[in-house]
């Protein structure tokens, strides 16, 4: 079986849907033919130097970082991203990156991260609202036009649910006008109020036919001016997101925790640090690989009695010990998202088993290389 570069994107396009990315974020194919051959995929959080040697020729680098967030006008070998760029290029070597999409997919990068921890997940701590793809339409039509209206919109896309088609639901009311100088009423007269007994009734259609059922029901509308409204559906938060809730096999104190939170990562010189009480029993626990800060506000309404994220910084912590009593753990960014790698690799390697070689990178990418022991973070520093 021979693997195409192509083959890969879409299997991890798959697990970790490009939709699910940010707005500002930047993932998929960085360099590489999706024509070529693959014979390789090394998996790591950033693309480096050290981490691009690891990488054999004609071999994939899947990063979990993008190595191009921001915005640039060069990749000239002169510069350090546009050398490592060159250096892949010249070997044949690809560049993919799962950035967001993989921090919100399911299972994701905090789903490995609760795992390596020992926990249950049960949901997602700020689940995804999926952009909607659905428009309810709500039409008002005399009772004696409401079928042939009806008729006309399902003609044109409207009307389908699942493996059903002709959905609506209707009411009867009655609809009252006054049609001015320059009308031209279906019915009644210009000056006099009309009631009318009409129908109320309600469709749901792509977005991408909007235009068309529009078309169509003012085709099939007696009314010079039909009265209709167009409502954006927004689908129900599903299962991806960022972060996750999960619960322990058996509650523990808060020092203790923290000793699993930093036997389960690989070290740094970052290390562990926590805040909270170290005798609080912990049973439910939110977590989010890489910088969780952001969820700080959510956390604190989640009913759970630690957080476990990366990159927290003074003010927004202080804040939160303020008016929370749920625990903070602080662990290197790299760490946090180091288990994801082997995620990804057993993604591939379910995938293409033994057509396709697929390893993890050691290589510690993380900026930190020097650190200084502190006090025990989990005992009495009053």
């Amino acid at each position: 079986m021979s693997v195409r570069l192509s083959d890969v994107i879409a299997a991890l396009d798959e697990a970790y849907p490009p939709r699910l990315a940010r707005s500002w974020d930047s993932v998929g194919l960085v360099c590489g033919d999706p024509g070529d051959q693959l014979e390789s995929v090394t998996v790591a959080v950033d693309a480096t130097p050290a981490v691009v040697d690891e990488v054999p020729a004609a071999g994939l680098l899947l990063a979990h970082h993008p190595l191009l967030l921001r915005g640039v006008d060069t990749v000239a070998a002169s510069t350090p991203k546009g050398a490592l760029v060159h250096r892949l290029i010249r070997t044949g070597r690809s560049l993919f990156t799962a950035h967001t999409n993989a921090d919100a997919a399911n299972p994701g990068v905090s789903d490995a991260l609760a795992q390596s921890l020992g926990l249950s997940v049960e949901a997602a701590l700020e689940p995804a609202c999926p952009p909607g793809d659905l428009d309810k339409w709500v039409i008002y039509v005399p009772r004696e036009n409401a079928e042939a209206v009806q008729a006309a919109v399902f003609d044109a896309g409207a009307g389908h649910i699942g493996d059903y088609s002709h959905c609506s639901w209707s009411v009867s009311g009655v609809g009252q006008f006054l049609p001015h100088a320059g009308a031209n009423p279906a019915i009644g007269s210009v000056g006099a109020v009309e009631r009318v007994e009409e129908d109320r009734f309600e469709v749901v259609a792509p977005v991408r036919a909007r235009a068309a059922v529009l078309a169509a029901m003012r085709a099939a509308h007696p009314y010079e001016e039909p009265a209709f409204d167009i409502f954006a559906l927004v689908p129900p938060p599903g299962d991806t997101g960022l972060g996750r809730i999960g619960t322990l096999a058996k509650p523990e104190p808060l020092r203790d925790f923290v000793s699993r939170v930093n036997a389960a990562l690989p070290r740094t010189s970052w290390g562990v640090r926590a805040a909270g009480d170290p005798d609080r029993v912990v049973s439910r626990v939110a977590v989010c690989g890489g910088a969780g800060d952001s969820l700080l506000s959510v956390v604190a309404r989640a009913d759970v009695q630690a957080y476990v994220t990366a990159d927290l910084r003074h003010h927004p912590a202080d804040e939160h010990r303020r008016a929370s009593e749920v625990a903070l753990i602080d662990v290197a960014h790299w760490a946090s998202e180091f288990p994801w790698c082997a995620q990804a690799a057993g993604v591939l390697r379910s995938r293409f088993g033994a057509a396709l070689q697929v390893r993890v990178s050691t290589t510690r990418t993380d900026p930190w290389n020097l650190g200084q022991a502190g006090p025990d973070s989990c005992g009495d520093q009053s």
